[in-house]
C-alpha cells in the first residue's frame, strides 16, 4: 500500500475498517454477527435520545440490517461479556477490554471531578452507605435506592444519590452490566464481571493508552492524531506523542493523505478495496461520524445534530442521519418513529451540494423501507421539507406497486 493516499482511498479504508465492506447476513442475525460488528467498533456509545430508537441500535442496524432488538440486548448486557464505561462518552465495552479502562478508574478516584469532591467532602459517610446498600441489597438502579435525594432540576440536575452512584461508577468501585429502562443497574466490580477479569494485572497508564490508540487505528483504518485520540477520548498531546512512537517502532504506518493537512496514521491490518459497495442510514454517534472535523475530512459532509438547536434555527431537522452510499455521504434524513400510529415518519431528506436527489431515492427508499419493518412500523411517511423529499415519496410510491 502507498505512503501516499488519495481522499478516496482513506474514505475506503476508513469504512472497510468500519465493517462497511462486509455484506449484510442474508438469513438471521445471531451472536455471531453483534461479535463482528463490535470487534470492527471496538465500543458502541451510548445515548437517551429515543425519537427513532436508541442510539446505540443503530450501527448494528446500519451494518447487518433486520435484527431482533431484544437479542442485541441480551448479547450486550447482564451476561457479564460486556461492561459500561466512559470509553467514548458513555459505552459499551467487551469485558476482556475491562483492565485498559483501570488506569481512568484508578485516576478518578485519586482526583475526583469537582462535583464528586464537593459531594464526597459534605457527604462521605452518604456515599459509602450507597455502596452498603448495593453490597446488601445486589443490583440497583438510582430509583431503587432507599434515599435517593431529589433532583436539583431537569436534565441533568442530579439528585445525590445518582451523584454518589456516578462518582462511584467512574472510579471503578461499582460497575454496570445491565440496564433498567436505559437506566444503569449499578453492582460491585466482583459481582458483576467475570474472577480472571478482575484477577488479571492492569497494565500501567501508558501502556494502556498505547493499546487503546492502536485498537482505535485498527477501528478507524487511518486517521489523524485527533482522529485516533478521540476514539477513546484521550489526552491529545500525550496521544500525538505515542502515536508518533508507535509509527516508529514499526506498528502504525505514517502516511500522508491527499487534502489532509495533518499526517495520517494507518493500521497495518487496515485493508483498501477498490470499491465499498455500503447503504446505512448512520447514528449521529456512530463511530464514522462522531467525531464532525473527521467527518467534514474524509467526507466533506458538514455534521452536528441540531436536538439542542430551537427549531426555528435549524437547517435539517431535529434527529438527522447520514446517508451513507457506497463510499459517500450523499444525504441527510430527519426520522421520527410515530409508535402510537404504527409510522416511520421523514420530517425532511435533503441531498448533500452536487448529488442528484433523483439518482439516490431509490437507495434511500429502500433503506427507509427496511428500518421500519426493522423497528415494526407499518407506513413510511414522507414530509414537504428538502430536496430529497419528494423523490424520496415517488420511490417509496413505486416500490409499494
Amino acid at each position: 500500500m502507498p505512503d501516499a493516499l488519495s481522499a478516496a482511498e482513506a474514505r475506503r479504508i476508513a469504512l472497510t475498517a468500519q465493517g462497511f465492506l462486509d455484506p449484510r447476513p442474508r438469513g438471521r442475525v445471531d451472536a455471531r454477527h453483534f461479535r463482528r460488528v463490535l470487534d470492527r467498533m471496538g465500543l458502541v456509545q451510548l445515548d437517551a435520545v429515543n425519537v427513532l430508537v436508541r442510539s446505540h441500535y443503530l450501527p448494528f442496524f446500519a451494518r447487518l440490517g433486520l435484527y431482533d432488538l431484544d437479542a442485541l440486548d441480551r448479547h450486550l448486557w447482564g451476561r457479564g461479556t460486556h461492561f459500561e464505561f466512559w470509553g467514548h462518552e458513555a459505552s459499551v465495552i467487551p469485558v476482556q477490554d475491562y483492565g485498559l479502562f483501570r488506569h481512568r478508574m484508578e485516576a478518578r478516584a485519586a482526583e475526583p471531578r469537582p462535583w464528586a469532591k464537593q459531594l464526597l467532602d459534605a457527604r462521605g459517610d452518604y456515599v459509602e452507605a450507597l455502596l452498603d446498600e448495593i453490597r446488601e441489597r445486589g443490583p440497583l438502579t438510582v430509583g431503587d435506592l432507599e434515599d435517593a435525594g431529589s433532583r436539583t432540576g431537569p436534565w441533568w440536575g442530579w439528585s445525590d444519590g445518582k451523584l454518589a452512584l456516578e462518582w462511584l461508577f467512574a472510579s471503578g468501585r461499582l460497575t454496570a452490566t445491565s440496564r433498567s429502562r436505559f437506566q444503569r443497574r449499578y453492582d460491585l466490580p466482583e459481582r458483576a464481571l467475570p474472577a480472571p477479569v478482575l484477577a488479571a494485572p492492569a497494565p500501567p497508564a501508558e501502556e494502556a493508552r498505547r493499546e487503546l490508540l492502536l485498537r482505535a487505528a485498527r477501528s478507524h483504518g487511518i486517521g489523524t492524531a485527533r482522529d485516533l485520540s478521540d476514539y477513546y477520548r484521550l489526552p491529545y498531546t500525550a496521544a500525538r506523542a505515542a502515536l508518533r512512537g508507535l509509527a516508529a517502532e514499526g506498528a502504525l504506518r505514517l502516511v500522508s493523505v491527499e487534502g489532509w493537512t495533518e499526517p495520517a496514521f494507518m493500521h497495518p491490518d487496515a485493508r483498501l478495496p477498490r470499491r465499498v459497495e455500503a447503504r446505512a442510514l448512520l447514528s449521529p454517534f456512530d463511530p464514522v461520524v462522531w467525531e464532525r472535523a473527521r467527518a467534514e475530512r474524509v467526507f466533506d459532509f458538514h455534521y452536528r445534530i441540531e436536538i439542542y438547536t430551537p427549531p426555528a434555527q435549524r437547517r435539517f431537522g431535529y434527529y438527522v442521519l447520514p446517508f451513507l452510499l457506497g463510499d459517500r455521504l450523499v444525504g441527510r434524513v430527519d426520522l421520527k418513529a410515530d409508535r402510537a400510529a404504527g409510522t416511520l415518519r421523514v420530517p425532511g431528506a435533503f441531498a448533500e451540494p452536487g448529488v442528484r436527489a433523483a439518482e439516490v431515492a431509490e437507495a434511500l427508499a429502500q433503506e427507509v423501507r427496511l428500518m421500519a419493518d426493522w423497528l415494526g412500523l407499518e407506513r413510511v411517511e414522507v414530509g414537504a421539507l428538502g430536496d430529497l423529499a419528494r423523490p424520496l415519496r415517488t420511490a417509496l410510491a413505486t416500490g409499494r406497486r
